[in-house]
């Protein structure tokens, strides 16, 4: 029996290291994505803590020096939110299009292992044609060695 060999292997063997690169890719981005927003908790938490000891402050004797100096490390905290969640929206941004890349890496594979599969399909019918051929020629053989 002849042995299937798809044309196109070379082709689906890239396509899936193709696959494999993006769901790194994807794994990458999504980890600098949970690592930036583990920095913008931090930071808010941070500004959470100056705000309570500046209300804290407030309730006790007024040290204006240590107010003043609260607010500037509220205002500073702000600033620091704001470029960390500019640098969550980059990686939200990253994390999409490592997403679209995977999703099309992956169905490029799909389409070559359909097309793997339907070469295979063909592969089997030729198979059974050929099969059949040569039964009916080994009937039509022994039959003819009969009648002589």
């Amino acid at each position: 029996m002849a042995v299937f060999r798809y044309r196109l292997q070379n082709i689906l063997n890239i396509k899936e290291q193709l696959k494999t690169q993006a769901e790194m890719e994807f794994g990458f981005a999504q980890a600098k994505l949970n690592e930036e927003e583990e920095r913008l908790r931090i930071l808010e938490e941070r500004k959470a803590g100056y705000i309570e000891e500046g209300r804290r402050m407030r309730m006790d004797e007024l040290d204006v020096v240590r107010l003043a100096e609260n607010e500037r490390s509220v205002k500073a905290m702000d600033e620091f939110i704001e470029g960390q969640t500019e640098n969550v929206r980059l990686a939200e941004r990253a994390v999409e299009a490592a997403r679209a890349g995977l999703t099309e890496a992956m169905k490029e594979v799909k389409i070559q292992e359909k097309l793997r599969e339907q070469a295979f399909e063909t592969f089997l019918e030729e198979q059974k044609v050929a099969e059949a051929k040569e039964i009916d020629e080994l009937v039509s053989y022994r039959y003819g060695q009969k009648g002589s």
